[in-house]
């Protein structure tokens, strides 16, 4: 199973609500993970599946990754995304998708950083995840306590 975590592109720095949900993508946020995407895309990136936090910044870089891939699918959306979920939760909610061949993870940090690094066994942070940042993780066997291995990452431009 290939995992792709992705945290969303550069949002604003606060929305009109006053919610931190509700915070949008900025031009550069669009532009950084449009370069990520394309990049992945041209390293055979095509998930079978696309998982997001319903946070709107996620959603949004969710729905342009699905339409730079022309992904057709539904987007599935899920709270084990959100900032406050854990690395165990997380993995809970893409082990249910085990029978896919490639996730993609939209999500946040500190998140992000934290189920890189729970996937694959290490004790501290080995991935720096700039907005808009992804890594492509490998699993083998789908248990409760995987072992990842890292097959590359990418980093916009912009970061």
């Amino acid at each position: 199973m290939e995992i792709y975590l992705l945290r969303h592109g550069a949002a604003e720095r606060n929305a009109s609500s006053g919610r931190d949900a509700d915070r949008r993508l900025t031009e550069d946020g669009i532009a950084a993970v449009t370069e990520v995407v394309t990049q992945a895309r041209q390293a055979g990136f095509d998930p079978t599946l696309i998982l997001t936090s319903p946070y709107t910044r996620a959603l949004e870089t969710a729905r342009l990754a699905a339409r730079l891939l022309d992904y057709d699918q539904e987007i599935l959306t899920t709270t084990a995304l959100t900032p406050e979920s854990t690395p165990e939760d997380a993995w809970g909610e893409l082990r249910l998708y085990g029978d896919q061949a490639s996730v993609l993870a939209v999500t946040h940090e500190p998140l992000v950083s934290a189920v890189a690094s729970w996937l694959l066994r290490s004790a501290r942070t080995e991935i720096e995840f700039k907005p808009g940042a992804m890594v492509r993780i490998d699993i083998e066997t789908v248990t409760a306590k995987p072992r990842g291995v890292r097959r590359w990452t990418i980093v916009p431009d912009r970061a």
